[in-house]
């Protein structure tokens, strides 16, 4: 068992958001002892798959209705995969927009350390857009798409 306080640090969240999730009903079998919260392995487990949930981009309102599933058996396992599988999808779709992100500021680190090596940006200004070094078209390629 551990207290709100160590859950607190484990996860390096406010005591005030453990609180919140409590209130919202995320923890519907926790134990409490003289009116102290007390976070068991299923809490802990619950608090990581919130976490994630979080950090896909769903709201509190859809983690509780996930929540809801769970404490509903067996029946729920569709609509739990199916909720899954569009938070997969919709996290997939950010890494690839965040990696066309990434490679314009690869792109651009190395095209500022050639203008600054070269003093001037006359020589980069001649090998764009289609005669860079092979490694860097590829960044500009799938930046510039």
């Amino acid at each position: 068992m551990y207290t709100i306080g160590q859950v607190s640090k484990l996860f390096g969240l406010p005591i005030s958001t453990l609180r919140y999730y409590d209130k919202e009903g995320l923890f519907p079998n926790m134990e409490r002892t003289s009116g102290i919260r007390k976070f068991n392995d299923t809490e802990i487990e619950g608090i990581r798959v919130i976490d994630c949930l979080k950090k896909s981009g769903m709201e509190i309102k859809d983690i509780k209705k996930f929540m809801q599933w769970c404490g509903e058996g067996s029946s729920t396992y569709v609509n739990r995969k199916e909720l899954f599988e569009k938070r997969q999808k919709a996290v997939e779709g950010e890494i690839k927009q965040m990696q066309k992100t990434l490679d314009m500021l690869r792109f651009k680190c190395w095209y500022y350390e050639q203008a600054i090596k070269d003093g001037n940006e006359d020589h980069l200004n001649e090998m764009l857009p289609n005669h860079l070094p092979s490694d860097i078209q590829k960044l500009y390629d799938h930046a510039h798409k």
